[in-house]
């Protein structure tokens, strides 16, 4: 079973792998993102490494069109945020907090409104930064 979450971001605002990872490390986390992140051009899996140790997940770079055509009720939060990331793991813990990591650092640093849509949530980068310590716990 596959999970998904998506950031909502104006697309000027995603940041090249440099700030990426600069924010992540902000935020107390080492987790690595493969050279294969280049904003727009990349889709598909997305290797990391996460303290040392080989992971990943999916990431596909798109409109928030689709996004309010099926969640109307998220036009108001997204304002005039234009790009949708979209993330997709397995039940995977690693996996799991690599998403986690790399959406509270698009939350906090770059504007991002992070939606798990699974359970209708909008989650803060300081939320998200919780649940990923959270995963890193069941981590093996």
């Amino acid at each position: 079973m596959s999970v998904t979450q998506s950031a909502f971001l104006e697309k000027a605002r995603v940041p090249e792998r440099a700030k990426l990872e600069a924010s992540i490390r902000a935020l107390g986390f080492d987790l690595i993102v493969d050279e294969f992140y280049r904003p727009f051009e990349c889709s598909g899996y997305l290797p990391c490494d996460l303290n040392g140790k080989k992971s990943g997940f999916e990431i596909y770079f798109g409109s928030t069109a689709d996004a309010l055509a099926a969640f109307p009720r998220l036009k108001g939060e997204i304002g005039a945020r234009d790009c949708k990331i979209t993330f997709r793991w397995g039940s995977d813990m690693a996996e799991c907090a690599c998403v986690l990591i790399v959406s509270a650092a698009l939350a906090k640093d770059f504007g991002a409104i992070v939606y798990y849509d699974a359970d209708d949530l909008l989650y803060s980068a300081a939320q998200l930064a919780e649940e990923a310590k959270s995963a890193l716990k069941d981590v093996r």
